[in-house]
């Protein structure tokens, strides 16, 4: 099993910045992919950007340029680096992974886990 534990959401006045942290942990043998998805109140959640395990980035057409994702694999630590925040970027970010997972055994399996959420508000 992995566990995601993010940090560093908060509320913040628009054009101001942020970082989001999401450390992993558990029988971890490496993680693929790992990302940030978004959702607002009465909104689907969507990805806001992903890194793969090369480096390779995605972003949602709204925060390019805006906001920046970046990983650790020494620290499986995944980060959003926020940046010229609009009221629209308000909602809970949730950091994901796609991780490999060793057993007792050494067996090894592959997952897709989930944070528990961070509250982000962009509000003056």
């Amino acid at each position: 099993q992995v566990q995601l534990v993010e940090s560093g959401g908060g509320l913040v006045q628009p054009g101001g910045s942020l970082r989001l942290s999401c450390a992993a942990s558990g029988s971890i043998f490496n993680i693929n992919r790992m990302a940030w998805y978004r959702q607002a109140p009465g909104n689907q959640r969507e990805l806001v950007a992903d890194i793969t395990r090369g480096g390779t980035t995605n972003y949602l057409d709204s925060v390019k340029g805006r906001f920046t994702v970046s990983r650790d694999d020494a620290k499986n630590t995944v980060y959003l680096q926020m940046n010229d925040l609009k009221p629209e970027d308000t909602a809970v970010y949730y950091c994901n992974a796609e991780a490999v997972t060793t057993s007792p055994a050494n067996a090894l399996s592959i997952g897709n886990y989930w944070g528990q959420g961070t509250q982000v508000t962009v509000s003056s």
